[in-house]
């Protein structure tokens, strides 16, 4: 059965409705997220803007100071959902790597041969607005990174505008939900500034009711205060990423470019001004997904890279081989007078065997029994056998200058032996 591309998805990610919805690895910290957004302004409607209906003129104004904090609730909902559950601009994998950048190399090996092997270059050099930039290979998905994109371990996917993980919205903050996420941490700031304004006026109202002192209001809404330094610790945060990345917007840069690089190393070539830095952020379009999670794999035929095989030899690899056939040659040489020798004992053997043959007595050069001797290590144990057969002798001459083989036969003393 064909599967479709979230079913045999690589990277980290995790799909609900049928690929509809993509999220990261983290995705459980959402409900957390959602959480720590929700009950504390439930607490708030309930124990702070219930009571003040009726404090304001005219006498209904009231009732927009419980409307507001749900609508914005809603709104920061929205905008949570936005960032968590979309493509951040994922780039896809390859299945295999460029073929237009593969590089054939050679490596030489020990005896002296190159063999062929494909290389393919870590980084190369692109123009962006006039400025050159250096990309990076990504072995895990075998392309070359776009300008600003970057590879996330966790989601493990390269990233379009790559600015980092966020594991509270268990999600990659990239191109395509960038502005969903400044408009999420940025409406997350006015909560709670709203929600501790309003909690503040609550104890200030009790206070003039009962013409009393603070501790005393206070004491009288106990959750009033307890909504207030919750929002005071959670101001530190949303507040501090609101601030931080407005000032990376008003530069263009991007929270991995700003803790990896130098300032004004990289970030010259998208550096349009603070107005134009703005616009582009918030009043550019979405660009559509590059991923269609939906569709069915296409199944693709192995790809096969022949390379050419070149061996070269080199001069000493030649040397080496020359040594080699002079040796080989030296042995087969001496196998040959080897094979000679046992000929010529074979002979005289068939000799003796017959009736009217006398004894007969070889001498053999030194030399010549150095070279039987060498050949006789490859051979069977038999043919040691024949040098001391009773029929025959055969005796091995020191005074011998040559290495030619003499054959001598004495009739005459057989004849006496006879007699």
């Amino acid at each position: 059965m064909t599967q479709r591309v979230y079913q045999a998805w690589k990277g980290s990610n995790k799909f609900i409705l049928g690929g509809r919805l993509i999220f990261g690895p983290d995705a459980r910290s959402v409900p957390l997220t959602v959480l720590l957004i929700l009950v504390p302004v439930v607490l708030f409607c309930v124990f702070v803007a219930r009571h003040l209906l009726h404090e304001f003129s005219p006498h209904n104004a009231g009732y927009a100071i419980l409307v507001v904090p749900i609508l914005f609730t809603l709104y920061v909902l929205i905008l949570l959902f936005f960032t968590s559950a979309r493509d951040p601009g994922i780039v896809p994998r390859n299945s295999h790597p460029p073929e237009e950048d593969l590089r054939y190399e050679t490596t030489v090996s020990a005896d002296g041969r190159q063999t062929p092997s494909v290389q393919i270059p870590r980084t190369k050099e692109v123009m962006v607005n006039g400025v050159t930039v250096r990309v990076k290979y990504c072995d895990t998905c075998m392309l070359y990174r776009p300008p600003r994109c970057s590879h996330c371990s966790i989601c493990n996917n390269c990233v379009e505008r790559f600015d980092h993980h966020c594991p509270w919205v268990g999600q990659c903050i990239g191109l395509r939900n960038y502005r969903y996420f400044f408009m999420f941490v940025s409406s997350a700031t006015l909560l709670c500034i709203y929600v501790f304004a309003i909690s503040a006026l609550y104890i200030k109202i009790i206070m003039n009711h009962q013409r009393g002192t603070v501790w005393m209001a206070m004491r009288e809404s106990p959750w009033a205060v307890a909504l207030m330094i919750y929002c005071f610790i959670a101001l530190w945060f949303v507040g501090g990423l609101t601030g931080f990345h407005s000032y990376l917007i008003s530069t263009n840069q991007t929270t991995y470019e700003n803790f990896r690089y130098r300032p004004n190393s990289r970030t010259v070539a998208y550096n349009r001004g603070c107005a134009n830095n703005f616009m582009e952020v918030f009043c550019t379009k979405v660009k559509p997904s590059r991923n269609n999670f939906r569709a069915f794999v296409q199944e693709e035929a192995p790809r096969v890279v022949t390379l050419p095989t070149i061996t070269t030899t080199t001069k000493e690899s030649a040397e080496a081989e020359d040594e080699i056939g002079s040796r080989r040659q030296k042995v087969e040489d001496d196998l040959d007078i080897g094979d000679d020798l046992m000929n010529l004992s074979q002979r005289c053997n068939a000799a003796e065997a017959s009736n009217d043959q006398p004894h007969q007595t070889l001498d053999v050069d030194q030399s010549a029994l150095g070279v039987a001797e060498r050949a006789a290590t490859i051979r069977t144990e038999t043919r040691h056998g024949s040098w001391g057969r009773r029929s025959g002798s055969w005796d091995i001459a020191a005074d011998v200058a040559n290495s030619n083989v003499r054959e001598s036969q004495n009739y005459a003393t057989a004849k006496e032996e006879r007699g």
